[in-house]
């Protein structure tokens, strides 16, 4: 089966001065239909570099990144727009929601850039996407009124809304707390479940032992890549949890509860 990511000798170089900061230094790997696969590495080791790269959101230096067997390499900037639109899905560790906007706004706000006329009804779309995610009783909510783990669905609501078949997740788990980290682990899985391809990028080794194979990066290679024979069950956790209303710290509705150490 041809694998839906494939790079070989990927390199990306910054120029800082007269300093160059080679970033990747010759990264080769796949990726399957189907798989759910971290990135681990520590601060530097170039995880959030090969995610951008993976992303359309920059470009190697030298090497070749293959998505779904087509060279991406090389494209034009609208061509990069075009597949960042349509075959990718995007969720950051900040959720990068509007403020003052609806969580249904802005789950449908993706699709006023995709001119191809794939979605016959954005609106019908976004409330797909938001139901997935389980917050079909929080379309009207605006960020403020939505807890971290809340928002974060809405941004992985966001990310789905084009019907992507590639799911790329930079540190989603990063600014919330444990049990939260593991309701958001949960929508993932389910969504894997469902066919989706799933990138996520982490520091976290509890978090990457709910996906199902861990790369491990350092110094802009990767130094290590293995399955994950006992994978953790995200629903099966959550049950085994305190309930959320034991966590809180107050009555605020924000909180999401005990913030992890």
């Amino acid at each position: 089966m041809r694998p839906v990511i494939e790079t070989k000798s990927l390199t990306k170089d910054y120029v800082m001065g007269e300093l160059i900061v080679r970033a990747l230094r010759g990264v080769d790997f796949k990726v399957a239909a189907g798989e759910f696969v971290s990135i681990m590495g520590a601060s530097g080791s170039g995880k959030s570099t090969l995610m951008n790269v993976l992303g359309c959101l920059d470009e190697p230096t030298s090497g070749d990144y293959y998505l779904d067997g087509a060279d991406v390499s090389g494209l034009t900037r609208d061509q990069y727009a075009e597949i960042r639109n349509q075959r990718l899905g995007f969720v950051f560790q900040t959720y990068n929601l509007l403020a003052r906007t609806s969580a249904l706004d802005n789950v449908e706000l993706p699709l006023f850039y995709d001119h191809s006329s794939r979605i016959d009804d954005p609106r019908a779309s976004a409330i797909e996407a938001l139901e997935r995610v389980g917050l079909a009783d929080r379309l009207d909510h605006e960020p403020n009124e939505l807890s971290g783990g809340q928002q974060q669905r809405v941004a992985i609501a966001r990310a789905l809304v084009n019907r992507p078949s590639i799911i790329l997740a930079d540190e989603p788990t990063g600014n919330l707390d444990s049990r939260t980290s593991v309701d958001v682990m949960s929508v993932f899985q389910d969504l894997n479940d469902q066919g989706i391809t799933i990138l996520l990028v982490t520091h976290e080794p509890d978090i990457a032992e709910y996906t199902k194979r861990i790369i491990v990066m350092r110094d802009g290679r990767i130094v290590g890549d293995r399955p994950v024979w006992d994978r953790r069950s995200a629903t099966k956790d959550l049950d085994a949890m305190p309930a959320a209303d034991d966590l809180y710290l107050s009555d605020d509705p924000t909180r999401e509860g005990l913030v992890r150490t």
